[in-house]
């Protein structure tokens, strides 16, 4: 079962890194994501 665990985590992250072929895709994929945190965290403060 743990086995089957690591396989599945290594092609979710071959997956990942697939959608980001270069650095600076990876860096805008984070900046994305840090944006939807931050507009999430603003409209709980509401």
């Amino acid at each position: 079962m743990k086995a089957y665990s690591i396989l599945i985590a290594l092609f979710i992250s071959f997956g990942v890194l697939s959608g980001c072929n270069t650095v600076k895709g990876i860096g805008q994929d984070i900046k994305a994501g840090g944006g939807a945190i931050e507009s999430t965290a603003e409209k709980a403060k509401k």
